[in-house]
């Protein structure tokens, strides 16, 4: 497999609330954020995600500005682009998918919703409300089976049987380019 590096800095909120998107370009793509929550993503949050992809796995960095000082957050990757409805980016992208979750039903099964299993990004925004993370993973990611979003959560990721995986409010999403495979 060919390395793969995806580099996106993108606007978390654009316009004013109480949901709003915005369009921007990043190196390769068009691609879409979506704003939920101002209160704690306030105008002029950014995120950039960087993914690198090879033969040994994949490695996901997150880079956000622009946040509450001092507040914790999570983050995933998600299966589906971000849309109006915080909902519509799908469950955590799964390199093995649980197969009890379906739609409207996600994966709380520690087996499955965990950090080895997924992505996850969570980290609590400094005194200057700048927040990184990075997950590196032993695997890669599914032949037509990319992640397509990247979801800011209200709360670092929970890991108890029945709330695994779980992390509160979606508060905003940014859409991920489409690779090649």
């Amino acid at each position: 497999m060919n390395p793969l590096m995806l580099a996106m800095a993108a606007p978390l909120l654009l316009t004013p609330p109480p949901v709003t998107e915005g369009t921007f370009k990043t190196w390769r793509d068009e691609a879409r954020a979506v704003t939920y929550d101002t209160a704690v993503v306030p105008a002029g949050a950014r995120a950039t995600v960087t993914i690198i992809q090879n033969h040994a796995g994949v490695r996901v960095s997150l880079l956000a500005t622009g946040l509450r000082p001092g507040r914790p957050y999570g983050a995933h990757l998600h299966t589906s682009p971000c849309q109006k409805d915080p909902a519509a980016a799908g469950p955590h992208y799964q390199s093995r998918p649980d197969p009890a979750a379906g739609p409207g039903k996600p994966s709380t099964d520690p087996a499955y919703a965990n950090p080895r299993n997924e992505v996850w990004l969570d980290f609590i925004a400094d005194r200057n409300g700048v927040g990184r993370a990075v997950s590196a993973q032993d695997w890669t990611f599914a032949a037509g089976r990319p992640p397509r979003s990247l979801v800011l959560h209200a709360e670092h990721t929970h890991t108890m049987p029945g709330e695994a995986g779980t992390a509160g409010a979606r508060l905003a999403c940014l859409t991920l380019p489409v690779t090649p495979s």
